[in-house]
């Protein structure tokens, strides 16, 4: 059985509850016996959680892939950003050889398959200047950057020129493909996130509002349900966590 997440236990919990009060008002309104009511709302409530769980297992597994991939990735490119640029050549050439193209490095430089390939991994997109700098170095000689990500204004910049790009996608396929990944990565264990660090960031100061908001509107929704205790519930501990959150949580900036 897949494990769920405080938050999908929540979801789950959130559409059981949704079906149990919409299915017994409904019945309600209709006078039928209160322990039909019960049952017939607690069997749907059931059925309800129960597609849901369905449901979100199946986007979570995706979910997951997708997070896992984006993460190697990421720690890949952090890693090429901080790594010395003759090793980042190296280990470039390696992963172009691996994949059956012509490679070698020569004079400070690598070359694959006759063209010059430049390394300029950055923690931001490559700007226009950067790119402008190349093509003042090279002048009409072709040549493809290698890097993480290009700001819009680089990527025409090079396109009018006749530069290439091999982009981190690109080059993250390139390393998984031909099982050439750098390892160990700098920093590849990238933080995660506690669940003290979510707690602080749930109750700074500046939710505040969001929960005020929120408790407010539940209790004025509470004059208009056939069922109101649970909006006065609700709305009352939104407005009481707003007050508490404003009086001791943390500000940030």
């Amino acid at each position: 059985m897949k494990k769920f997440s405080a938050a999908d236990l929540l979801d789950l919990l959130f559409y059981s509850l949704s079906a149990w009060l919409f299915s017994f008002g409904i019945l309600r309104y209709h006078r039928l016996p209160k322990w039909l009511c019960l049952l017939v709302s607690l069997l749907l409530a059931l059925a309800a959680g129960g597609c849901a769980a369905l449901l979100l297992g199946r986007k979570r597994s995706k979910r997951a892939l997708g997070k896992k991939e984006r993460e190697q990735k990421e720690a890949l490119m952090l890693h090429l950003a901080l790594e010395k640029e003759e090793r980042v050549r190296e280990q470039l050439r390696t992963a172009l050889c691996a994949d059956g193209r012509e490679a070698h490095c020569t004079e400070g430089a690598l070359v694959a398959d006759g063209t010059a390939v430049v390394p300029l991994f950055t923690m931001q997109p490559v700007s226009a200047d950067a790119v402008a700098a190349l093509l003042k170095q090279y002048g009409e000689t072709p040549f493809t950057v290698a890097c993480n990500a290009l700001t819009p204004e680089a990527e025409r910049l090079l396109a009018r020129f006749g530069g290439g790009v091999m982009r981190g996608e690109e080059i993250y396929s390139l390393f998984r493909r031909t099982d050439t990944t750098p390892s160990p990565l700098i920093c590849g264990s990238l933080p995660q996130r506690t669940v003290k660090t979510r707690m602080r960031a749930a109750f700074a100061k500046r939710n505040a509002r969001p929960f005020f908001v929120s408790g407010a509107l539940l209790l004025l929704m509470s004059l208009f349900v056939l069922f109101p205790l649970y909006y006065l519930i609700a709305g009352s501990v939104l407005l009481a966590t707003a007050v508490f959150v404003r009086i001791f949580g943390r500000a940030e900036g």
